[in-house]
């Protein structure tokens, strides 16, 4: 049996085309091969999954689906605690928790029908952009085994891409549902914050798919729909803004070339593709300072001895911020996102690569230099993602080619704040080729 897009596995399901437990032992077939070398879902459940889709046939069998997950096998990032199931958070201090509950995109996912079999690797704390942790260890690329997948949500989107799930949850402060998908050629949309619960200003909870049809059904139901919106382009030539070069944004040049190369796709489809930029002057500030402030209000009452380093520096950076400096941080922020409010009343959509680099080297914590410029601190190479972050608006990334060395590299759609369907609209046209 293949591994199905979830959409497709929805449909034959429906249709009584084969059962909940075919489609685990599908999955779980695929985990037993994959997962030992990738190291993408840490905590497996094979008895919960294998009780939830025989609840799922038994209901199927009285002419009852139990929502649109019904019968699909997912897996929760180890940041949503799950009720029975351990939720480490990536750390040594949580390495035994269980909690008693679960998080309301966990009570979502299960109510809509999902098959929960496991939980899915992230750094500690959900900090920084490569999968790594002192509980669990790396989580590796499936295009090349010496490279990380990305993250923060990099063993959902390492599942996702070795059909080990059919769908995955993650979060996104500053590229963490957008990284890890441009690093493993599969989609992740960060959403428009409070569309999804469990997010807060910055740090949002959203869907990840292999595809933008999958995206939207996993997306139907975090924001708590009982239908999928339908995701079909109906108006004609949209203004894009195609990004070029962006203060203190450097691109490898084999990411700016590749993603320069799908320019022609989106024109193919109608699309009025322009050289624009928005001005992004006090983005960095803003978000370092907002990001350094909410890592202080998670982290603060910690043994911060017994965090990874980055944790610890953000948390004690957060405490030293002013009142003063915060509310310089939140204007500075405000000034930015009206700025390119404006710029979006003009273009409805605007473009540019995901990710600044392709997935390096495993042993690498992160990136510290690009096309031959140093960088200063260990997010210097995650701009491109959280630049965008601090707008406040929904980003997609979406797999838009491979690198000559077959790399995958992601192209990232940035819509207007609460048009996140409408991103994903454009996404799925793009992938497809066609615009209806």
């Amino acid at each position: 049996m293949t591994i199905e897009p979830a959409s497709e596995w929805a449909r034959r399901l429906r249709q009584r085309e084969v059962s909940a437990e075919e489609v685990l032992d599908a999955h779980l077939e695929t985990i037993a091969r994959r997962n030992p070398e990738l190291n993408a879902i840490v905590t497996f459940t094979p008895d919960l999954a294998r009780a939830q889709a025989q609840a799922a046939d038994r209901a199927a069998a009285r002419g009852e689906f139990l929502g649109l997950l019904h019968g699909l096998p997912v897996a929760h990032k180890d940041l949503q605690e799950t009720q029975g199931i351990r939720t480490t958070f990536g750390s040594p201090l949580f390495a035994d928790y269980v909690p008693a509950f679960d998080t309301e995109i966990v009570r979502r996912m299960k109510t809509a029908g999902a098959v929960c079999v496991g939980k899915t690797n992230t750094p500690e704390f959900g900090a920084g952009s490569q999968t790594f942790n002192p509980v669990f260890g790396k989580t590796r690329n499936p295009y090349d085994l010496s490279r990380t997948c990305g993250g923060s949500s990099g063993g959902a989107a390492v599942a996702l891409a070795t059909g080990m799930i059919a769908l995955a949850d993650g979060s996104d402060t500053g590229g963490s549902l957008r990284n890890p998908a441009s690093f493993c050629g599969v989609t992740g949309l960060r959403t428009t914050p409070g569309l999804v619960p469990g997010g807060t200003a910055l740090t949002v909870n959203g869907p990840m798919g292999r595809n933008c049809g999958d995206v939207g059904l996993l997306l139907a139901v975090l924001a708590g729909l009982t239908e999928v919106p339908a995701l079909v382009w109906r108006r004609q030539a949209p203004r894009i803004a195609w990004l070029g070069e962006v203060e203190g944004i450097p691109f490898e040049a084999v990411v700016r070339d590749t993603v320069d190369n799908s320019r022609a796709r989106l024109t193919a489809l109608g699309c009025l593709v322009e050289d624009a930029t928005p001005d992004f002057a006090d983005a960095d500030e803003a978000f370092r300072v907002l990001r350094a402030q909410e890592f202080h209000t998670l982290h603060r009452d910690k043994p911060l001895d017994r965090v990874k380093e980055t944790v610890r520096q953000e948390v004690e950076r957060g405490a030293r911020l002013t009142r003063d400096e915060i509310a310089a941080a939140e204007r500075l922020r405000d000034g930015l996102r009206a700025r390119v409010a404006a710029f979006q009343a003009h273009y409805e959509f605007f473009v540019l690569p995901t990710v600044q680099v392709l997935p390096f080297d495993i042993e690498q914590p992160f990136v510290t230099k690009i096309s031959g410029r140093e960088l200063t601190s260990y997010i210097d190479w995650m701009r491109s993602c959280y630049y965008i972050s601090i707008l406040g608006v929904p980003a997609l990334s979406v797999p838009c080619g491979l690198s000559p060395d077959g790399l995958p590299v992601g192209l990232q759609i940035v819509g207007r704040a609460g048009a996140d369907w409408d991103v994903l609209r454009l996404g799925k046209a793009f992938e497809q080729g066609i615009m209806g």
